[in-house]
């Protein structure tokens, strides 16, 4: 098997970009990347071909086909369509190095322990901004029946000689329910006779989309007030399903063409796919978004931009994964603006490339302070994470002068095209070698 190339093959590409120049156009947005990777996972339990349309054209797509290729599954990925064939027999084992890029490897372990009653599988990798602890998924896996073993490089889990079985499990965390680890426990339960209960699960679109695609599948899921309850098949259909458009892309987009004075509009999303938090930062910010009749959203700028006070959360509060491009945003507002962590202990990686811009930017634990205006300078930065970099991006943006950003394989695990779209929109951007 041919491994997609590590994150080495990018370390030499640089992005140059001549800031100062308004942003305005259409463009498209494109599948979720954070759906479309517990999707991916979720292809597995399935008896059948699934093809999902839309899959975004990322790194991390391309990675997990191949580790779904490492489990004998049949993997097709072609023009954003991702088609996948699960094996009879499924491997149990998630490929050791590819396991290691991604974040979603407990839930893509989940998957074959629930088709095959056992698997092993390395630490998850994906952004490292904070300590991101997966009890929550082992829990749910040894309510599930298994027994996990761990050790400095290796989960392993094992269930007894009838497999999975149904369960109850809380996902809950001191900073709200685990995303993730409601995926996987579904993706147990989807497979466990009789009905299991997870409770204080999480409501994120990345997890009812998924229960989405495994009700259309034969599993029966459904939420109430004790939480969500998951009546499991020993048959999950196959068949076609459309990963949603990507919220946290679109926001990105709005926040860049903001930044430089500039509206957009975003095709493939509406309005509705936004959550109420991040509707009412953009709007108190100064940006309002409506449906084109022509489909679509359009984002304006209704004059400067205004400081805020916001706070991330779960769903539908602001997410956590817009909060480091909104302020690098934020440095062209008028006022002081806070941005309060509130589903991670913190997220302050971009703040040392943001001051690199000049940006008048501090953090005390979760909180993060801003004042601006800032006429922003052009800078050398980089940063080791998906919205981090992206944040330094958008600082770029608005800066007048040539800034160069490297961290092109976390801009490419997380956008498919970026880079091109903010072109399209009238942005001065080039990628170099670093010896060029």
């Amino acid at each position: 098997m041919t491994i997609t190339p590590a994150r080495a093959a990018f370390e030499a590409t640089v992005v140059r970009v001549a800031g100062g120049r308004p942003l305005s156009g259409r463009i498209p947005v494109q599948g979720s990347k954070n759906i479309a990777l517990h999707l991916y996972a979720a292809t597995l339990l399935a008896d059948a071909p699934v093809v999902l349309a839309a899959a975004p054209d990322i790194i991390d797509t391309g990675v997990c086909a191949q580790i779904l290729t490492y489990t004998g599954a049949h993997v097709a990925v072609d023009g954003g369509r991702f088609a996948v064939t699960p094996a009879a027999a499924p491997c149990p084992v998630i490929h050791p190095e590819l396991g290691r890029r991604v974040r979603t490897t407990v839930v893509l372990a989940a998957a074959v322990l629930a088709r095959t009653g056992q698997v092993t599988f390395p630490y998850p990798g994906g952004d490292a901004f904070c300590p991101r602890l997966i009890d929550r998924h082992l829990a749910a896996m040894q309510a599930a029946g298994a027994e996990v073993l761990a050790d400095a490089t290796t989960i392993s889990a094992r269930c007894g000689p009838h497999g999975v079985r149904a369960f109850t499990v809380d996902v809950d965390t001191p900073y709200g329910p685990s995303l993730g680890a409601t995926v996987t426990a579904m993706l147990l339960a989807a497979r466990a006779p009789g009905t299991s209960l997870i409770t204080h699960p999480s409501i994120e679109p990345e997890v009812t989309e998924t229960a989405r695609f495994l009700t259309e599948r034969g599993a029966l899921i459904h939420f109430t007030g004790q939480g969500l309850h998951v009546s499991g098949s020993d048959w999950i259909t196959g068949g076609d399903f459309t990963v949603a458009g990507d919220r946290i892309e679109a926001a990105t987009m709005i926040m860049a063409a903001a930044s430089t004075g500039g509206s957009i509009h975003l095709d493939g999303i509406t309005a509705s796919a936004f959550p109420n938090g991040l509707t009412e930062a953009l709007s108190a910010a100064g940006i309002s978004l409506t449906d084109d009749a022509s489909g679509g959203v359009r984002a304006q700028l209704n004059g400067p931009l205004q400081a805020i006070d916001a706070a991330t959360g779960p769903h539908p509060a602001l997410p956590t994964d817009t909060a480091p491009q909104l302020a690098a945003m934020l440095t062209q507002a008028h006022g002081s603006s806070l941005i309060t962590e509130r589903v991670y202990p913190s997220r302050n990686t971009h703040i040392a490339g943001l001051r690199a811009f000049g940006a008048d930017i501090s953090s005390t634990g979760p909180v993060i302070g801003l004042r601006g205006p800032i006429r922003l300078r052009p800078a050398t930065a980089a940063a080791e994470d998906i919205r981090a970099v992206t944040a330094l991006l958008i600082a770029a943006l608005a800066a007048e002068g040539t800034s160069t950003i490297r961290g092109v394989y976390h801009l490419r695990r997380g956008y498919g095209h970026l880079l091109a779209n903010l072109a399209a929109l009238g942005a001065d951007i080039t990628t170099t070698s670093e010896a060029s």
